[in-house]
């Protein structure tokens, strides 16, 4: 039983006890009076109705009588009726501590029911709920911070910047901005040229080689398998997980399907192309690459009828303007299942430094780490990266975890692959064993995905020199 509840039913009874017992002794004190006294005015004392259980709608009335020349009468009255009207108060104390013992026990039970995540959550700007207690860790101290320089990579280690500050006063933030090889080779596909590792491998060489204590990355562009030293310690509160597809200036288009026959889709993304194939066959497909910037000038200056995009890079870098009005451009995520981790901020550092983890810690957002958790394991057990058109969206709400994830082919031939299940899951056990249920749950719907075929998509992908779901199915048309 809640220590609340327990306390209150002792103030309960503890004070219908004094009041009866009040009410007991004031009536025998006044009859004692009344005997030895001559009769004047009865006079009379209420206090409020009280309601408790067994005494739902009764009042405490009491009467005191006595002589108005005998002061030792007067006397006894007077205690009398101030020992009545005291006892009461108490009594009348005793259960107002009971009910608020009680409403504190029926808020803590609420709260505690309400912290199942709900995805809505995480599509609002909303982008910490961070805070920190006790001993200032921040004071004297210097973090330096790994990232690339593009404007969506300095947005975010500047958001981190910002968290430390707010969290530990006085602690001292060092960016240190750095071009990877992902951002320097720009004219062939990922898929093609190594994976997203390419955009975090400078990062992770400076972590090793302690030139820096950590690395903010877009979770969604860290490799499953990160270097001997290095763990990815923290994950951040989760923004809008979906995908956007972006119109040019001008344009009164609103939606995916407002788009014309055979438009021109800018996306280097498998995952992507492969999951619009299935609902618009006819789109062409280019190759995408460069900062969000970049492609939007791109976009506008009419190398695509359209580009595909991140609603949450979109949203972080301030361009309220390619978000439609009613978020109409937003892809249905039923339509097009988001990349592991999309819309996450993670935080990389080295295994060795507890005291900058102890700094990061309130940082570390539990239910989001739990679902981005969950897809990465599922991604990482069926060796998933940019060759692959894998997608996996994991929902912790309503007591429950759900994990769905997909698998398609890079030919753009074959079916969707596409498996989902979900497991009661709560929030009340120390976050490694968390981790290690949520993983385990990715890992078994990247079986399910195995045992439905998916390693003959797996092994396709990996064999082809010229991958690319657009291109291969613009060849196989004969275009």
């Amino acid at each position: 039983m809640d220590i609340h509840f327990k306390v209150g039913a002792l103030a309960l009874i503890f004070g219908a006890t004094l009041g009866i017992v009040s009410s007991t002794l004031s009536t025998q004190n006044m009859n004692l009076s009344t005997s030895t006294a001559k009769t004047v005015p009865s006079l009379s004392l209420r206090l409020p109705s009280i309601q408790m259980t067994s005494m739902a709608s009764s009042r405490m009335e009491f009467s005191a009588s006595g002589t108005a020349n005998d002061s030792t009468d007067e006397s006894v009255e007077s205690s009398s009726a101030s020992s009545a009207t005291l006892r009461n108060v108490v009594g009348f104390s005793g259960v107002l501590a009971a009910l608020l013992g009680i409403m504190q026990a029926f808020r803590t039970k609420t709260s505690k029911q309400q912290q199942n995540f709900d995805l809505e959550v995480a599509k609002q700007d909303i982008w910490s709920i961070a805070s920190s207690s006790g001993t200032n860790l921040g004071s004297g101290k210097t973090v330096r911070v790994a990232t690339r320089k593009s404007p969506l990579a300095m947005w975010q280690a500047e958001f981190i910047e910002s968290e430390l500050k707010r969290l530990w006063p006085g602690i001292q933030v060092d960016l240190q901005p750095m071009s990877t090889k992902g951002d320097k080779i720009l004219d062939s596909p990922l898929a093609k040229v190594g994976g997203k590792g390419l955009f975090v491998k400078e990062l992770e060489t400076a972590l090793l080689e302690k030139r820096s204590d950590i690395a903010v990355h877009s979770t969604k562009d860290v490799p499953m398998e990160l270097p001997d030293g290095l763990v990815l310690g923290i994950i951040c509160k989760r923004h809008d997980p979906c995908d956007a597809i972006v119109f040019p200036k001008g344009s009164t288009l609103k939606s995916l399907d407002d788009l014309p026959k055979g438009a021109r889709v800018g996306t280097s993304s498998l995952r992507r192309q492969c999951q619009l194939l299935l609902k618009r066959p006819d789109l062409q497909f280019l190759e995408l690459r460069g900062n969000v910037n970049t492609r939007l000038a791109k976009l506008d200056s009419g190398d695509y009828d359209a580009i595909i995009l991140a609603a949450a890079g979109l949203k972080r870098l301030g361009f309220s303007d390619r978000v439609l009005p009613g978020e109409t451009n937003i892809i249905d995520p039923n339509l097009m299942l988001p990349a592991a981790g999309q819309g996450a901020l993670s935080i990389e550092l080295r295994t060795d430094d507890p005291d900058t983890m102890a700094l990061l810690q309130p940082l570390h957002h539990i239910p989001d780490a739990v679902t981005v958790c969950c897809e990465r394991a599922m991604n990482r057990r069926l060796a998933g990266g940019c060759q692959v058109p894998i997608s996996g969206f994991a929902q912790l709400k309503d007591g429950q975890l759900r994990m769905e994830a997909r698998v398609g082919s890079v030919s753009g031939t074959g079916p969707l692959i596409i498996k989902a299940k979900a497991t009661p899951f709560t929030l009340d056990k120390p976050w490694p064993q968390l981790q290690k249920e949520c993983e385990a749950l990715g890992v078994e719907v990247a079986d399910m995905l195995l045992a439905a075929g998916a390693q003959a998509y797996l092994d396709e992908a990996y064999a082809k020199s010229d991958v690319g779901v657009g291109r291969a199915a613009q060849a196989a048309a004969g275009k």
